[in-house]
């Protein structure tokens, strides 16, 4: 006889289907981010002319967002369930976007992503959670190998996308370019994903039990030094992505931006190819600090370009250009390991840990560079002046770390 109170395995859906869904929705974040920067100046010119820096903030205010909703999204769909999660986060991203698309003043428009921000955590979040209850193993790496490499490919179309649309519909039709995006992503989801979290292995959403498990997770003094390794290259990182459509547009790439910011994302991407290659034989902490040495050494040489003159309109832009492909390749090695090591030990925390582990780190590289990209001046000191800084503390916090990974 059967057992009766043996958990049924979660149904499913083919494997291709499930994986194109969840790289769809987790691209959410990223198409609501990159899609943006080429309305940066018409927001400015519309809504700030007098302060045209504070544009800017439309990227900050929704990655503020999702650092405060990623502290919710997993623990709520652990006690609510996956799917039911995301539509409440879906469908609050969309109020976000509606308010946005009407907005007739920067703060207006800054709330509005803020909304956003909190409705998009848990498209990011809570795919992670669909892809470990439904697979294991080498299926599960290939699933998210995947979705990884959908990640690299939305930047860079995205840009390309949003200066399309802005050419057709304005800057506010961005974003009902994103309500289309998201309510794709909802009705696909609602019509073919099954619920993967049974309710007799749900976890209670109780204050006392969060409030434990936080305490817990940054009790571990290594954690600790991971999250705030995390904090400074999201926040350089944040910082550059901000200020790039101004940046390059100061060295005279205003209508080529998009197709620069694509070539940019899909060189930044080897460095996740490259991370695939060497992890198992370096190990992750060796991975991080090395990658982060190399920054410091690529941004020292930046700075000294810059200061002695070579970084200048338009002959400097093959530096600028070059620079920034390493940031964002710095990225696409350090990030997924660092989210690794700070879950080594956390495995039955793994859910909530995962969500203290984004939330901290996003709210702290938003106040890395939101003032960054305020300071933005025409040229590109500021932006490495930064990178050089965040990049040698990693270093040092690296270096910090007792266990060896």
């Amino acid at each position: 006889m059967s057992d009766p109170h043996a958990t049924a395995a979660p149904a499913r859906i083919p494997v291709f289907e499930f994986t194109a869904l969840m790289a769809l929705l987790a691209a959410t974040v990223a198409f609501s981010i990159d899609a943006m920067l080429p309305a940066l100046p018409e927001i400015a010119a519309k809504l700030s002319p007098e302060a045209i820096n504070r544009a800017q903030l439309v990227l900050t205010f929704f990655l503020l967002g999702i650092g405060v909703g990623t502290f919710v999204a997993g623990p709520l769909s652990d006690a609510i369930g996956r799917k039911r999660t995301i539509v409440v986060g879906v469908s609050i991203f969309v109020i976000g976007a509606v308010i946005g698309a009407q907005a007739q003043s920067l703060e207006v428009l800054l709330a509005a992503r803020f909304v956003q921000g909190l409705g998009a955590a848990a498209p990011r979040i809570v795919p992670m959670a669909l892809v470990r209850d439904m697979y294991s193993g080498r299926e599960m790496a290939k699933v998210t190998a995947f979705i990884m490499m959908v990640f690299i490919l939305v930047p860079a179309l995205a840009a390309s996308a949003g200066q399309l649309i802005i050419g057709f519909a304005g800057w506010r039709g961005v974003f009902y370019a994103f309500i289309l995006f998201a309510l794709i992503g909802l009705a696909w989801l609602s019509l073919r994903q099954p619920e993967t979290l049974t309710p007799e292995r749900r976890r209670p959403l109780r204050a006392g039990l969060l409030w434990a498990g936080t305490k817990e997770v940054l009790g571990d003094r290594d954690v600790r030094l991971y999250i705030l390794t995390m904090t400074l290259g999201f926040g350089q990182m944040f910082a550059l992505l901000s200020s790039s459509q101004q940046l390059f547009a100061a060295f005279g790439a205003v209508e080529s931006f998009p197709k620069w910011f694509a070539l940019m994302a899909i060189l930044a991407g080897s460095g996740t190819a490259f991370n695939a290659l060497f992890v198992m034989r370096l190990g992750m902490r060796r991975m991080v600090r090395g990658t982060y040495m190399m920054q410091v050494i690529s941004s020292g040489a930046m700075l000294a370009l810059i200061l002695g003159g070579a970084v200048t309109p338009p002959d400097g832009f093959i530096f600028l250009f070059a620079w920034t492909v390493t940031v964002f390749m710095m990225a696409g090695i350090t990030f997924g390991n660092l989210n690794a090591l700070a879950m080594q030990r956390m495995g039955h925390l793994a859910g909530l840990a995962a969500s203290v582990v984004s939330a901290f780190s996003t709210m702290g590289a938003v106040l890395i560079a939101a003032p960054v990209g305020l300071m933005f001046d025409g040229t590109a000191l500021p932006i490495v002046v930064a990178t050089f800084t965040c990049s040698s503390l990693a270093v040092i916090l690296m270096g910090l770390v007792r266990e060896n990974a």
